[in-house]
């Protein structure tokens, strides 16, 4: 595969395993399932109303070695197949600008980051279903050119909780699992009596599937075509547990998705119905490893997107810590 033009690599066939199909009727009843709309005053905040200084307690007790995991990908600049809108670094001093003594050297960024070339969190403004965003508030009365006035990032501010690694390919023997495979609720509970760890309310639930690995041993392709992630039967776990975030080394989203006529049908689960915020393309491999050998796979997380009024995200880079 091709790992430095857009397009160049055609992406990996579909396996079988992203079924079972799911109607547009069967989604609008899970949808109705799951969502939280009208419980916390902080709406804007979503599930993250959940975690309390007691959980912040709680997340610091797991800190025993002082191991620090960053979980982000580097700034990714290079036009891949995964990457159709680079992010921008460039240097706009080189010691040439200001007066002399000290000299100062100075840099540039940008990013387009909704997508799967940079480490971002999804705010509850980020997605809409049926036109209305979390809470039930019209998304064209409080998203414009202006950015949003529901929703928005600033209103999340940074969150420190329990987090814990579904890591699947590590329980099932496999090096990743292959584009195309959904996540079901029961790989959810094999995972947790295989990694002795059982998921909590106001944690933050990270599923590694192996897709960075993937992809520096077999090159970048169309994960926005095809890609291992949740199917939406496992969100009614997810629910139950009383989760405040999701995120993983891909978008949460199987690709192909099996909702007719949903492209992200975990997102709008999560964000528009849960107010579950979302970490997507994080780099899970360093965490697999350390989780691997301290024998434990809960720790504590601490995410702290940018405070950018009327964002519907940030670029992030989530720190575990064990």
């Amino acid at each position: 595969m091709s790992s430095n033009t857009t397009g160049a690599a055609a992406p990996p066939p579909a396996g079988p395993g992203n079924g079972p199909a799911v109607s547009r009727g069967e989604f609008d009843a899970l949808f109705e399932a799951v969502r939280t709309w009208g419980r916390w005053a902080a709406a804007d905040r979503g599930a993250w109303n959940r975690v309390t200084p007691e959980h912040v307690r709680r997340a610091a007790v797991l800190i025993r070695s002082g191991t620090i995991v960053p979980l982000g990908r580097p700034w990714n600049t290079r036009p891949e197949a995964d990457n159709e809108k680079p992010a921008l670094h460039y240097m706009s001093d080189l010691g040439d600008v200001e007066a002399p003594e000290p000299s100062t050297y100075k840099d540039f960024l940008a990013v387009d980051y909704h997508g799967k070339g940079v480490s971002h969190l999804d705010a509850l403004s980020h997605i809409a279903y049926r036109g209305r965003l979390y809470d039930g508030r019209v998304a064209r009365g409080v998203v414009d050119a202006g950015g949003a006035r529901f929703g928005a990032v600033s209103a999340l501010g940074p969150l420190v909780t329990r987090g814990v690694l579904l890591d699947l390919p590590a329980v099932l023997g496999l090096k990743w699992l292959e584009p195309g495979r959904a996540v079901h609720a029961p790989d959810v509970i094999a995972a947790e009596k295989a990694l002795d760890v059982t998921i909590g309310d106001g944690d933050a639930v990270l599923l590694r599937s192996g897709h960075l690995r993937r992809r520096r041993e077999t090159g970048p392709w169309n994960s926005d075509a095809v890609s291992a992630g949740w199917h939406v039967d496992a969100v009614p776990l997810l629910a139950e547990r009383a989760i405040a975030l999701l995120g993983g080394d891909g978008d949460s989203d199987v690709r192909p998705s099996p909702v007719e006529g949903l492209h992200s049908p975990v997102h709008a689960l999560a964000v528009a119905a849960m107010g579950v915020p979302l970490l997507d393309n994080l780099d899970l491999e360093a965490l697999s490893a350390a989780c691997a050998e301290a024998g434990r796979y809960a720790f504590a997380l601490v995410v702290a997107p940018l405070n950018v009024p009327g964002g519907t995200g940030s670029p992030v880079n989530p720190v575990a810590i064990l």
